[in-house]
């Protein structure tokens, strides 16, 4: 298992940045979040579970794990859109699935060399798939690539953290950069503790 590596370095920094992150980090503790190193898998397994139950996301991707062998280009290029729908999603998401697939062997997104891009390059060339958009790119910068600065607007969750923790009624997006530029260099350490501030 792998976990979404951060220490006392980047806590220091967002603790003397911000007084109210700093008493949420003291009362939450260390957040061990799990992440897919392999992009491709990564990218693969959020188009699953998107918009339905993670239970119901550990299911369909179970089903389609033992249904491939290994999720890998390949092995979905040879799968019939049938099967793959057949492992419980919609038509629509296993043509996403299917598109990923082609798009990788095509050429046309190269995975292996995605961490040599920057953020912005990597969310633009991935939100260009079927079934992938930006909020997708930016999940996947963090719990795959391991990217550092990653605070999404996009993500429901991480506004309602926020609202949470400044005691804000409403997160106009001017409001939203001026938070996210203050956890800069170090946003997603700041993101794994909004996520746990959402659900106060």
């Amino acid at each position: 298992m792998h976990f979404f590596e951060y220490g006392e370095k980047e806590i220091a920094y967002l603790k003397k940045k911000d007084k109210k992150l700093s008493t949420a980090i003291d009362k939450i503790g260390v957040i061990e979040r799990e992440v897919t190193p392999d992009p491709f898998t990564a990218l693969v397994s959020s188009v699953v579970g998107q918009q339905i139950s993670s239970k119901a996301a550990d299911t369909v991707w179970n089903r389609l794990c033992e249904l491939l062998g290994s999720i890998a280009p390949q092995t979905i290029a040879e799968a019939s859109l049938s099967q793959i729908q057949g492992c419980g999603m919609s038509n629509r998401k296993a043509e996403y699935i299917k598109g990923i697939a082609d798009a990788a062997l095509s050429g046309e997104v190269d995975f292996a060399a995605l961490h040599t891009l920057t953020d912005e390059e990597i969310i633009k060339k991935l939100s260009s798939l079927h079934g992938v958009g930006v909020w997708t790119a930016e999940m996947l910068l963090i719990f795959s690539l391991g990217r550092p600065d990653v605070v999404s607007f996009k993500d429901l969750a991480i506004r309602r953290g926020m609202m949470n923790l400044y005691g804000l009624k409403e997160l106009p997006k001017e409001k939203f950069e001026r938070y996210r530029k203050r956890y800069s260099p170090y946003g997603s350490v700041a993101s794994l503790y909004l996520w746990a501030l959402s659900v106060e």
